[in-house]
């Protein structure tokens, strides 16, 4: 009787490296089911992508402050859902985040000084989830204010690992992991009958960990300021820009949040960071089946109520 394996396969989707992996004893059966989660990502990229002029997502922001936009049922949801997330986290999660401009913040190009508070100030205007006017029944999705954009960089994904999992699971896989750079959602065992093990990465040292746990069932997402960043003067600004003053968050190294759902876990990293240790502590002690371990600029880590880490 063959052994059972762990078949994995790495692809570049959604602008990031995802890992794919299903326990089988049959090479063929698993890739045939790795393929169907790869091609359900890159569906969902073609959704939700600014990439591509024809996407839901760009249709709506071309019309911003012009007429409403019909879009599928599955967009609307999760625009839905997003809006839900906003309010959970008095908007430290906003989709509306795309009206910053890239010449305000462009961390692909050396920055020598931090922009003007004023200018910064100007442009976060646009930002505010509660000028997204959802009409259920006809399903459409305005935009109040001309210029506002809607981006997915802080839920999309979770979302696609999420739908990956779905899709194999339902193709029959009973144990994998969907790997998206570091957001992740794993189920079933290892062939040897233990849970997965994941690293919490060290927000110091890149490609290293500071702790491990065990996890099955669970997604896992981390947000930190070592993955893009820029240095000013010696300080290092993260790439997490606060939708409220539209500067860069300081004070967190990195955010884990470990929950049963990847969607979850992806958007709610960031305005943990944004909300700062105790505020995001409190607001995540407050709701049900959702950890989170943070790491502060001193490099003091700390946990919500359920969490024992695996040095």
């Amino acid at each position: 009787m063959k052994q059972k394996q762990v078949f994995k396969v790495s692809a570049h989707l959604m602008g990031n490296q995802f890992e794919i992996s299903a326990v089988s004893e049959n090479e063929d059966w698993a890739s045939e089911r790795i393929n169907a989660g790869i091609n359900e990502i890159k569906r969902i990229e073609k959704l939700l992508t600014t990439f591509d002029d024809s996407s839901e997502t760009n249709l709506i922001n071309r019309n911003a402050g012009i007429e409403a936009v019909k879009v599928s049922e599955e967009t609307f949801s999760l625009i839905e859902r997003s809006i839900r997330i906003s309010n959970i986290t008095q908007g430290a999660f906003d989709i509306t985040y795309g009206s910053i401009d890239k010449s305000l913040w462009n961390f692909d190009t050396t920055m020598k000084s931090l922009p003007d508070e004023e200018n910064a100030k100007q442009m976060v205007r646009l930002i505010d989830y509660r000028n997204i006017i959802l009409d259920d029944k006809n399903k459409t999705i305005f935009l109040k204010e001309k210029g506002m954009r809607i981006g997915f960089g802080g839920i999309g994904k979770g979302y696609a690992a999420e739908m990956a999992k779905k899709i194999m699971q339902q193709m029959g896989v009973e144990s994998g992991v969907v790997n998206a750079s570091g957001d992740l959602t794993a189920w079933g065992l290892q062939p040897n009958g233990e849970e997965w093990t994941i690293g919490i990465a060290n927000p110091n040292y890149s490609g290293q960990v500071f702790s491990f746990m065990k996890i099955t069932g669970l997604a896992v997402a981390t947000s930190g300021n070592y993955e893009k960043f820029i240095l000013i003067d010696g300080k290092k600004y993260s790439h997490t820009i606060n939708p409220r003053t539209g500067l860069p968050v300081t004070g967190i190294k990195s955010v884990t949040i470990i929950t049963k759902n990847a969607e979850i876990a992806d958007a709610m990293a960031t305005p943990v960071t944004i909300m700062g240790v105790k505020a995001g502590l409190h607001m995540i002690n407050q709701i049900k089946d959702i950890e989170a371990i943070i790491i502060d600029d001193n490099d003091k880590i700390f946990t919500s109520n359920n969490i024992r880490l695996n040095k």
